[in-house]
């Protein structure tokens, strides 16, 4: 029988408050996205706009 690896501390991935020296570490070497590109500028952006979208309505539904 086969075990899935999950994600969280029991996983060994704990969450720290580390800066961007520590989060670029844990970048693979075969990490092949242009960050110059404008169209991943603009997903992220995209992205972004989305999350924000989500944490306020959530916001408001809490209130």
């Amino acid at each position: 029988m086969s075990e899935r690896q999950g994600s969280g501390p029991a996983a060994g991935k704990n969450k720290t408050s580390g800066g961007k020296e520590e989060s670029k570490a844990n970048i693979p070497e075969d990490f092949d996205i242009d960050m110059d590109d404008p169209d991943t500028e603009k997903a992220a952006v995209t992205i972004q706009s989305q999350f924000r979208k989500f944490q306020k309505k959530k916001q408001v539904e809490k209130s």
